[in-house]
């Protein structure tokens, strides 16, 4: 076994015996609910705009883009816009390392890949500071209910002649609206690329944590996912993902497309 080899061997091993942990398991959902009551996840940001995660799930964000290298990546939540800086530094990257790999300049304008943000409401404030970004060549935001047939027709014109694209959904948690965006814009997803549900772990904490939202057990991204894998086999849970981060606003919420 090479050192590299070793390494990752290793490093599985350790993922599996921390899943299978229980005392840590319960420890990192402890910590996270302390965590969550505190807004931890307000204090990052991303490439300086606020981005309302928890690292370890940026952290796995990131792997996944490099994993796919989507040419499109679809976001359902815009809020400061964080995320859709996150994503787009992550397309600019992959663009530069292909234009170094081919011997070519690297040239945004040139550039297919795209991230598309959709809220209800995108703030002035944030709007203008998204737009003024370095990286805001590669975003495109649309303002408008995820859901809406129109807005969904809108998406899906815009994602013709896109070969890899991924899609993050982080917008309104309660189990119908997660519904509604599975069925509308899961199908876009390429095979072996990701639809990411964030916030499933809405179903893991007790009733009315969130106060003032709609969103508890029972009514929460996770039981949406539970139900819209039932009739759609061709995407799985990716498990070890959430192995891996132990504290992550999402698990059972990272979903692989394994048929196209």
């Amino acid at each position: 076994m090479n050192p590299i080899e070793l390494f990752e061997f290793e490093r599985d091993l350790r993922v599996t015996r921390n899943a299978m942990d229980e005392k840590f398991v319960e420890l990192s959902k402890k910590w996270r609910q302390e965590a969550m009551g505190r807004f931890y996840v307000y204090n990052f940001t991303s490439l300086g705009r606020p981005i309302i995660q928890f690292p370890q799930d940026m952290i796995a964000i990131q792997q996944l883009i490099w994993l796919v290298k989507p040419d499109l990546i679809i976001e359902t939540g815009v809020a400061h816009g964080g995320s859709l800086i996150q994503s787009a530094s992550q397309l600019a990257l992959l663009d530069m390392c292909e234009s170094i790999t081919l011997g070519g300049a690297f040239d945004v304008a040139k550039s297919k890949r795209k991230v598309i943000g959709i809220d209800i409401d995108i703030r002035e404030h944030n709007r203008c500071a998204i737009e003024s970004h370095p990286m805001s060549a590669y975003i495109e935001m649309i303002e408008g209910s995820s859901i809406a047939p129109e807005i969904v027709a809108q998406v899906h014109e815009l994602a013709k002649g896109y070969n890899r694209i991924m899609v993050l959904m982080d917008s309104m948690h309660t189990h119908d609206h997660v519904l509604a965006e599975l069925n509308a814009y899961a199908p876009l997803v390429s095979e072996n690329s990701y639809c990411v549900v964030f916030d499933t772990f809405v179903e893991d904490l007790p009733v009315g944590f969130f106060k003032g939202r709609p969103w508890n057990p029972g009514n929460s991204p996770k039981s949406a996912v539970k139900k819209w894998l039932k009739s759609n086999t061709h995407f799985c849970i990716d498990e070890k993902i959430a192995d891996v981060l132990m504290v992550t606003a999402s698990p059972d919420g990272f979903l692989r497309r394994t048929v196209g």
